[in-house]
């Protein structure tokens, strides 16, 4: 016998439209299990951009986690929390553009915002990291990647935040919108990062 999913009626009915939402064909979406430390309530979910048979993606991946907790944490100043990752890899000459990690947080805050997708209490970090292999290693040559953390709390339909998130993992590889199934410029970027 299965055990009922657990979680409020409110936490059980947004879970169930988080996990019909469709995305681009070439950004695949899968739920993964959710951290129980964060909150009473949580749903998790990890896209990668055109991964490989492995599961593997040399262009971009990303993890996005639901909070709800119904006694609204004064930090969060609500009753839902989202918690996102986005990373990619880059060209070495990419990665040294002082604005890079600025144009990640305004390609989140966009995608956001393309959607009415409201919220409030946003944090979070771009990290830009340059790689350089030595030894067996020197063969793969400079590596660079892109990596955004953040944090929000939601108004409104869950599910355009969640959709912003799946752009933003998206522009981070290198697919704007629009570009579903065209070639991905410098497709044979380091994974090194």
């Amino acid at each position: 016998m299965t055990e009922p999913p657990s979680g409020t009626p409110e936490f059980l009915a947004v879970s169930d439209e988080l996990r019909e939402l469709r995305f681009r064909d070439d950004f695949i979406v899968r739920e993964i299990a959710a951290p129980s430390s964060l909150a009473p309530d949580a749903i998790a979910f990890a896209g990668d951009v055109r991964p490989e048979e492995d599961g593997e993606s040399p262009y971009g991946t990303g993890r996005i986690v639901i909070l709800h907790d119904a006694s609204e944490p004064d930090a969060w100043g609500s009753a839902w929390r989202i918690v996102c990752f986005a990373q990619a890899p880059l060209e070495p000459e990419i990665g040294t553009d002082p604005l890079l990690a600025d144009v990640a947080w305004s390609w989140l805050v966009d995608a956001l915002a393309a959607r009415g997708a409201t919220f409030h209490a946003a944090s979070g970090t771009a990290t830009k990291t340059l790689s350089k292999g030595f030894g067996t290693l020197a063969a793969e040559g400079d590596g660079a990647q892109i990596e955004l953390r953040a944090s929000w709390s939601p108004e409104g339909n869950l599910t355009s935040h969640m959709d912003a998130w799946g752009e933003l993992v998206c522009m981070l590889a290198g697919l704007p919108p629009g570009s579903e199934n065209i070639a991905v410029f410098g497709g044979q970027r380091s994974t090194r990062g």
